[in-house]
């Protein structure tokens, strides 16, 4: 099991969030990036940024790893849940699953007939509105082992909706569109890794050292350093040329 992170720890990746918040808003990185940055904040098995279309009464993917039937959820039912009635609203905070009461979550079929067929036992769902109070979109994020109490994380995401929602409402294009030119955003996560060791392993493909990785995905050298170690490890692989290697077997390269 993963060693528990300090706050220290989890308020500096919350700054690297917030730079690549910035980043996508400017349209210098994709909002990829911003969830492998918000991986830092929390684990998670799976998280999505969507945006709201107004006229088409629906979500738009723009990052994420949900399966494709959670995701069909997200964009097209979940703002007729009953959960999403009491999450939109911009005077309140994320709702966390394990807040939810009992009998809001049996009459959640984004519950019952998504999130617990996939084990899912705690997240984080957040409205996501933009500085004059448009509603512009959501973040979700999914885990399968339950969060320490109490949580860093919770009041970290709370302070990081605003970047989000400059992201969301400015930032990149849809999931299909980034999917198709970043392959360090597949959802498959070959290996077992994480999305932020995808992205590393991705990058090690270009032969860069830790320190232009790090600039690159917003994040220290010293992570970078972990992250490679981690990979190694799951892998199975003696140093970082054959990582590289088996991300070129497997497809996965840079986009840039």
């Amino acid at each position: 099991m993963a060693a528990q992170r300090s706050t220290a720890d989890i308020l500096d990746a919350a700054v690297h969030v917030r730079e690549a918040a910035r980043g996508a808003t400017s349209g210098a990185t994709g909002l990829d990036a911003v969830l492998a940055a918000l991986s830092e904040v929390m684990e998670y098995d799976h998280a999505s940024l969507t945006r709201w279309d107004s006229l088409g009464r629906r979500h738009t993917t723009l990052a994420g790893s949900y399966p494709d039937e959670a995701t069909a959820y997200i964009e097209t039912r979940l703002h007729h849940d009953p959960v999403f009635a009491v999450l939109h609203s911009p005077a309140r905070g994320g709702l966390w699953l394990r807040d939810v009461p009992c009998h809001l979550l049996a009459a959640s079929p984004g519950f019952q007939e998504v999130l617990s067929p996939l084990g899912i036992e705690d997240g984080v769902a957040q409205c996501l509105f933009s500085a004059d109070g448009r509603y512009v979109g959501m973040l979700n994020v999914s885990t399968r082992r339950p969060r320490r109490t109490p949580d860093p994380a919770r009041a970290v995401v709370t302070l990081l909706t605003e970047a989000l929602a400059a992201a969301v409402a400015q930032g990149g294009p849809p999931r299909e569109e980034a999917t198709a030119t970043d392959p360090a955003a597949d959802a498959r996560r070959p290996g077992g890794l994480s999305p932020r060791e995808v992205q590393v392993l991705a990058e090690l493909t270009t032969g860069r050292t830790n320190r232009e990785i790090a600039e690159r995905l917003f994040i220290a050298p010293r992570t970078v350093g972990t992250h490679i170690e981690h990979i190694l490890a799951k892998l199975d692989l003696p140093n970082r040329a054959a990582a590289a290697a088996r991300a070129v077997a497997w497809g996965i390269g840079s986009s840039r």
